[in-house]
């Protein structure tokens, strides 16, 4: 199934419904194809990677973080590399994360897997994150969970007309990871906060209202942008930058619309400034906005362990830098394939796709310190080090 056809109804879905149609092809992860999961390739100036992924929407592999990092790496030291661009192939995502079901059926069977993806994508992240070298990400379509943590950490992301960002982990037991705990908090007001934990979707010139992206650029110039890059000698951040700015101030579409949560702001600071996930619902309560009553909704369907965690996780993230974010985070990682939801959330969502998920603890309230405590508790000699 396209995901147009994916797309198509989404008027009728809530937005946790939205979520759940997306997070289902999350299990489209099989390579069936001859050719690589990602090109690595120099063009011009440029060190060029491609997730080539398309009918899985790029979804992550460790062979693809792997040979990523390991050719970051290499373009970081080389003088002729002075550019680091990343793209997907095809029309519909960037990349929609990592493979989720693999990791639950990894998770199952006590394979080390669980412990090597999550560790190899967040020493990537961190690579990202300090990269010297201009890194543009023009993430065009579908870019969610780990797909985040390849563009959000460099310096430029380039959404388009078509981008749809998501981090919708408490959906399935799980956490915005990946350095969401870094780069959520930092967002405006607590906009990161609503990301965060309910999973909301920002679609097109909205991911960079949002901050999220950079620039926005209509999907029709992407070629040309591209070619315009890689013409570049030497080019230095204020260099790229140039191009990118001259290629936003043209793009027309929903060029005069306002922010799609611009007129909620005040209730998201508001409801979501609260110091625990019960005081964030009571809140929403209070308010009694359709906007509030909505996103209560969503809440209740969520992991409350999760949540929970989720919370923690950016309270803390926005204080630390973001190696401590990716240590806590992989600490955090560790915990769920210890637990229980995650295992329930794929099943229910990607499985049986029931939608109907029995979380453990079922209750906010059952969701203990002791329990948070023990997620965020060093591994000792198994802590992710950069």
């Amino acid at each position: 199934m396209g995901l147009s056809e994916v797309l198509r109804p989404v008027s009728r879905f809530s937005s946790f419904k939205r979520t759940q149609i997306i997070l289902q092809h999350l299990g489209m992860s099989k390579h069936t194809n001859s050719e690589p999961e990602v090109f690595l390739e120099r063009k011009g100036c440029a060190g060029v990677i491609t997730l080539n992924r398309p009918k899985a929407l790029n979804t992550l592999t460790l062979s693809m973080v792997q040979q990523m990092y390991s050719q970051l790496k290499k373009w970081e030291q080389e003088p002729e590399t002075s550019l680091i661009i990343i793209k997907g192939a095809g029309e519909k995502a960037f990349c929609a994360g990592g493979d989720i079901k693999v990791m639950s059926e990894a998770g199952k069977a006590k394979q080390k897997l669980t412990q090597v993806f999550f560790r190899e994508e967040y020493t990537l992240n961190h690579a990202i994150g300090t990269c010297q070298k201009p890194y543009v990400a023009l993430i065009h379509g579908v870019t969610m969970g780990g797909g985040v943590g390849i563009s959000v950490h460099g310096h430029f992301r380039v959404a388009t007309e078509k981008t749809l960002f998501a981090m919708p982990e408490t959906a399935i037991g799980l956490f915005p990871d990946v350095g969401g705990g870094y780069f959520l908090p930092r967002l405006p007001g607590k906009l990161g906060y609503l990301l965060a934990l309910t999973g909301f979707r920002l679609k097109g010139r909205d991911v960079q209202k949002g901050g999220i992206a950079t620039h926005f650029v209509d999907s029709d110039k992407l070629t040309m942008l591209e070619k315009d890059l890689l013409a570049l000698k030497s080019p230095s951040k204020e260099n790229v930058a140039e191009i990118l700015d001259a290629y936003q101030k043209k793009s027309k579409i929903d060029q005069d619309k306002p922010f799609i949560l611009e007129k909620h702001m005040d209730t998201i600071n508001r409801c979501f400034s609260a110091r625990t996930v019960e005081q964030i619902v009571q809140n929403l309560q209070e308010d009694g906005s359709p906007f509030a009553l909505e996103q209560l909704k969503i809440l209740k369907k969520m992991s409350p362990a999760s949540l929970k965690i989720t919370l923690r996780q950016i309270m803390e993230g926005s204080s630390k830098s973001l190696p401590e974010v990716l240590i806590m985070e992989y600490r955090l990682s560790q915990a769920c394939m210890r637990g229980h939801d995650f295992y329930e959330g794929v099943r229910a969502v990607l499985v049986d796709k029931d939608q109907n998920p029995k979380w453990k603890p079922a209750k906010l309230e059952e969701v203990t310190d002791e329990f948070l405590n023990d997620c965020f508790k060093s591994l000792g000699n198994d802590d992710l080090r950069f």
